[in-house]
Order: C-alpha cells, then structure tokens, then sequence
C-alpha cells in the first residue's frame, strides 16, 4: 500500500474557522488515514514547510465545454474538437487547486471516464448531462426567425437542449440519468446571454417542472434550476427544486423560504464582472448589456439576504470561454459581504452535499479522499489569496497522487 505522511502541515478547519500548529496529516492509497501523528513505517515523507493544507477547492457552477463566449461557436465545432478543448480547460482548473468541478451543462460521460482512466488531466467531474431548456428559454439560442426545430443539434458543445411537454420532459431526463447525469439542471428562468427571453420571464409550466423533481427524486437525486428573479426563485423552491443558481434577485422572504425547504444556493458574482467588463467586445448588444446590469447590481445584496437567512452557499464562478481569466477575482467579490470562513464552509460544506460526496471530498477527516492543496498564507485572514493559485497554490493533489508541485527545489 502506497501511503504518504505531509509533516509541518497547517492543516485548515473550515468549520472551526482556524488552522492549526504545524502538524502532519497521512494518506494511503488516495485517503486519509489520519492526521496529527507522526509518519507510519515505510510511508513517504513529505515536508510542507509550513505551508496550509486544505482540501481540494470545489466550483459547483462551470461549463467545462464553453470554449468561447460565443455560444453558436460552441455549438458548430465538431465533438472531437470540443473534447480536447475541454479537456485543456480542465487542465487549468487543476492549476487553480479545483479537484471536484460539477458541470451545468455540456460535460459527457465521455469527459467523466477521461478523468477517471486518467486520459484527461482535470478534477473529477460531476454532470448533469444537458440542461433542459423550452421553445425560446435560456438555452434556445435560435435567432427569433430560425424556426429550424433541429438547429441546435446533439454537439458535445451545446449546453442545453430544447425540451416541450411534460411526457418528452420525462424522457429527456430519464435519457440524461442513464447516460450518466446525477442531477437534473432546468433553466426556469430567463437570462443574460440569451437573445430571446426576459430576465424576469419564468420558464416551463408547473407541471413540467414537477415531472423533472419526479423523475430526479425516482434516481434519488435534484434538480438544479437557473433562476434570477424572486418570482423564479421561489416557485423552483415551493415546486420542490433543492438546488438554485445565481440567484442574484432574490429577496429576504425567499431566501428563508429557500434555507427552511433544504435548498442549497450558488451565487456566480464574477460571471456578471466578467461581462460588464467584457460583453461589448464580444458582441452583446443593449437588451444583453442592460440584463448584464441588473443581475450584477442585485448580487451583493442577495450574498447578504441568504446568509442571513442560513440558505447554505456552496462557489460557483460559470465563466465562459475568454472570460475565465476572470475567475480569481470571484473570492475577493464574494469577501465584500461574506467571511473567508463563511466562504470557505459553503465551498466545502454545501459543495459537498451538491455534488452528493459528503464526507469524501471538502474534509480532512480520516476517510476522506486525499483530494488537497498546500498554500502559501492563511485563507482564512485573505481569502483572496485563493485567487492567485500561481504565487500561492504550491501543491495540488487527487486521491493521493500529487497533480501540480510547485515547491522550490
């Protein structure tokens, strides 16, 4: 059995908020032993000189396929291109300590097995498969003249797909579940990037949205909604849907609505810093830019209205294509409402129950995976530091194998 012992190890408590003496922590064959005690016989050792060690971070909202901002780019580009596109994007969340990623739409079984046969150089990959989308919603991308049903076709770099109808909402997500999705995403509200829907418009009928809670909870899993408006938010919530994203319209009622239904939300602030900053370069007109707006100006104040009301926040950053070098800056947004602990419990704690691995991915707990990454400073007196993984991230680790060792020689 291969096993390593880390010595002079800070090894951080997200819960307790601290970090501790320099200790040692132990893992054997891609889990933690234990932690605390001096190395077993014959185990490797490894001295960390100081440094923090955390468990791996967790984004719970990215697309691991948008290659560019332009989604119709995504789209047209074939499988096979897609694939390898992708699996560069994964190389560089791995640079940036992200050793779970769960995926809102694109990402194949495919991508999943790369990771796991160790083809792909990324974080293990959680799916939903295709987001569901209706005629003209958040993922129907068709111009308002293109009535084309088969425009939007099968690629790999599509996000979503159009589905109609509670009986083909059943079949698409019984389709998704076999073909290796563990949750279910609905678009149920309108969007930013899209050309034809409302941001205060709501998406699918209740029935529809029932069938998806139905069939999700028949596999023993969620649906994950994409929703702005307070309108949105809470009929998701009252219709049975656990897992909200974005949610930056949401009010103080809704919110603990939300936190008393179990309800777990992820906010993606910098998805909408990226694109105040960016959208006109790349091509979004008014209608977008004014969207852009709104959902950007409402973001801090619902990171203030679901804290408060205990609605547990799990890190989401959805950039898409030439937008993801924006992602740093998401922990330096988030820390002007919320803590670094208070950040760091909802990437760990919430992140965990999303991608349904509690215990086993956010913890330094014995049985763990030896998912972990050793940092230079205290994330949790600048959380921030998080954000520039290469001055600070110095290892990066999955089930024990180191992935990244930027230590000084």
């Amino acid at each position: 059995m291969a096993t390593k012992t880390y010595v002079n190890a800070r090894l951080l408590d997200a819960a307790a908020g601290r970090i501790s003496a320099p200790s040692s922590l132990t893992e054997r064959d891609g889990y933690i032993i234990e932690t605390g005690k001096p190395a077993p016989e014959g185990a490797e050792v490894i001295d960390l000189q100081g440094l923090t060690l955390m468990p791996g971070l967790i984004d719970c909202h990215f697309h691991v396929v948008a290659w560019q901002l332009d989604l119709w780019q995504n789209i047209i580009a074939p499988d096979s291109l897609t694939a390898l596109r992708a699996a560069k994007v994964m190389s560089g969340l791995l640079d940036q300590g992200f050793t779970t990623v769960r995926d809102l739409g694109g990402a194949d079984l495919g991508l999943v097995r790369g990771v796991e046969e160790g083809l792909v150089d990324g974080p293990e990959l959680v799916i939903c498969g295709k987001a569901l989308s209706m005629t003209g919603g958040h993922t129907d991308l068709r111009a308002r003249t293109d009535i084309r049903p088969d425009a939007m076709g099968e690629r790999l770099g599509n996000m979503g797909a159009i589905v109609d109808g509670v009986d083909d909402v059943r079949r698409f997500c019984r389709t998704q579940l076999k073909q290796g999705a563990r949750f279910i995403k609905v678009m149920a509200n309108g969007g930013v990037s899209s050309p034809n829907d409302p941001i205060d418009g709501l998406q699918y009928s209740d029935d529809e949205l029932r069938a998806m809670v139905e069939e999700a909870g028949n596999a023993n899993t969620y649906v994950s909604a994409h929703v702005y408006s307070d309108a949105s938010i809470r009929r998701c919530v009252d219709l049975g849907i656990k897992s909200l994203e974005h949610c930056n319209l949401i009010s103080a009622d809704t919110a603990k609505r939300a936190a008393d239904a179990g309800c777990i939300a992820t906010p993606t602030l910098v998805a909408y810093e990226g694109l105040h900053r960016e959208g006109k370069a790349f091509g979004f007109g008014d209608a977008e830019y004014a969207k852009i707006a709104v959902v950007r100006d409402g973001g801090l104040k619902s990171l203030e209205y679901m804290r408060d009301a205990g609605l547990p926040m799990a890190y989401g950053t959805d950039l898409l294509g030439q937008l993801r070098k924006y992602g740093g800056l998401n922990f330096g947004l988030l820390a002007q409402v919320l803590t670094p602990q208070e950040i760091l419990r909802g990437m760990y704690e919430a992140g965990a129950r999303l991608c349904r691995m509690e215990g086993q991915i956010g913890t330094l707990a014995a049985g763990a995976r030896a998912n972990l990454i050793a940092v230079e400073g205290d994330p949790l007196t600048d959380i921030t530091l998080l954000g520039r993984p290469e001055e600070t991230i110095r290892l990066v680790t999955m089930n024990g194998t180191i992935r990244r060792d930027r230590r000084a020689a």
